[in-house]
């Protein structure tokens, strides 16, 4: 947007195919939007009492600069209980999202022209924030072949003098894949090699099929260079309380916390105090939300194998359903489009999360299993030949 009152950073056009199709949805009636990964459920109801009172009470004013003590105690506990893991209280920040503490993390470690490794597909923020934070992002391709897997010779391949950092997201966002111990053991051993600071973005935890989550943070040999970041949305269904947490050394969170008095001052009173139930009642909470979006990805994945030019990985984690398109012939942004126009169903191109994401578009399973069937059965009569 070239104006002579914007910076000029911002004069090249950075929007997406994501932000297209949004745009072209608005045209249509009676859409189903399968691309946003806002879940459909509504807050736990003893979070939002717990929270009510809590205001009641008095929680309506700013907090420590690194978050409510009880709400960092708690998460104390949480690592204790889940990971047999001691974090110090002052390896710990409350943020306002994980998106804040990436961008927080990302401003404290880097200097101009210091580069930092994503993994392709990726989060289609981590680029932009990047950017913002002066740092160059370097693209690493996972292959749908290698189950979306770093292949750690290809990792150690865009390491350069300038490597500064290396995000890790898994279970990840768009592809749903969820990083085995051994990739994880070869990426921490990659940075202490390389001397590298991983930021390890683990927001959907709690959504693992096949076996327990393993977070980065139990490689004792890393914890000196490892920032973990979290956050209640997907794993409570707290997308709209904006609230996260930042895991990593006392140097970093500090700054982290110098840097946020001059952004959001601190994160919302209140949300702090939900965090603190929604912890302490996790695993009355969590199980039914990951049964019911097991469930859906299931049936989703199932019938998408069924439509002859769609296929997609069996569900590791997430919500998220990485379809490989490639069949079809068309490019990513045509297949979104030509199901929107001929379907009414709104997906995500592949290519909004990358260059390797071509060939591929990815769906939400944020809505209800009927609503799922409603989406494939109007999908499946897509007839390629007569609507391409």
């Amino acid at each position: 947007m070239k104006h002579k009152y914007i910076a000029k950073r911002y004069w090249k056009d950075k929007s997406t195919p994501m932000g297209a199709v949004d745009e072209l949805a608005k045209k249509y009636k009676d859409v189903i939007d399968l691309s946003l990964g806002d879940p459909d459920q509504t807050t736990d109801e003893g979070i939002i009492n717990f929270a009510f009172e809590e205001a009641l009470k008095g929680h309506t004013k700013y907090t420590d600069f690194r978050g409510d003590p009880e709400l960092r105690n708690e998460l104390r506990k949480f690592y204790r209980e889940e990971y047999n893991t001691d974090v110090a209280d002052e390896e710990i920040m409350i943020s306002a999202s994980a998106c804040l503490g990436m961008y927080l993390t990302l401003e404290s470690i880097l200097d101009p022209g210091d580069e930092v490794i994503i993994h392709s597909p990726y989060f289609t923020p981590y680029y932009q924030q990047i950017e913002l934070a002066r740092g160059i992002p370097v693209e690493l391709d996972t292959l749908e072949e290698d189950g979306f897997q770093i292949n750690v010779d290809k990792l150690e391949e865009v390491i350069t003098e300038r490597s500064r950092a290396i995000i890790i997201n898994s279970p990840n966002n768009p592809t749903g894949a969820v990083f085995s111990f051994n990739t994880l053991k070869n990426i921490a051993e990659i940075a202490v090699k390389y001397d590298l600071i991983i930021i390890s973005d683990e927001i959907y935890g709690a959504y693992t099929f096949d076996h327990d989550f393993i977070s980065m943070i139990l490689f004792d040999e890393i914890r000196d260079r490892l920032v973990v970041l979290n956050s209640f949305s997907k794993d409570y269904t707290m997308t709209g309380w904006r609230i996260g947490n930042i895991i990593g050394p006392r140097e970093i969170i500090k700054t982290c916390q110098i840097i946020n008095e001059n952004v959001v001052f601190t994160a919302p009173s209140i949300s702090q105090r939900a965090a603190i139930y929604a912890l302490r009642n996790r695993r009355t909470i969590q199980p039914p939300a990951v049964k019911l979006y097991k469930d859906r990805v299931l049936y989703a994945a199932k019938r998408i194998n069924e439509i002859p030019w769609m296929s997609v990985l069996k569900p590791k984690g997430t919500f998220y359903l990485y379809i490989n398109i490639k069949k079809s012939g068309l490019t990513s942004s045509e297949a979104s489009e030509l199901i929107l126009d001929k379907a009414q169903v709104l997906t995500i191109p592949g290519n909004s999360f990358g260059t390797c994401g071509e060939g591929y578009i990815r769906i939400a399973c944020t809505v209800d299993i009927k609503e799922l069937e409603r989406a494939f059965n109007r999908i499946e009569r897509i007839e390629l030949d007569k609507d391409v």
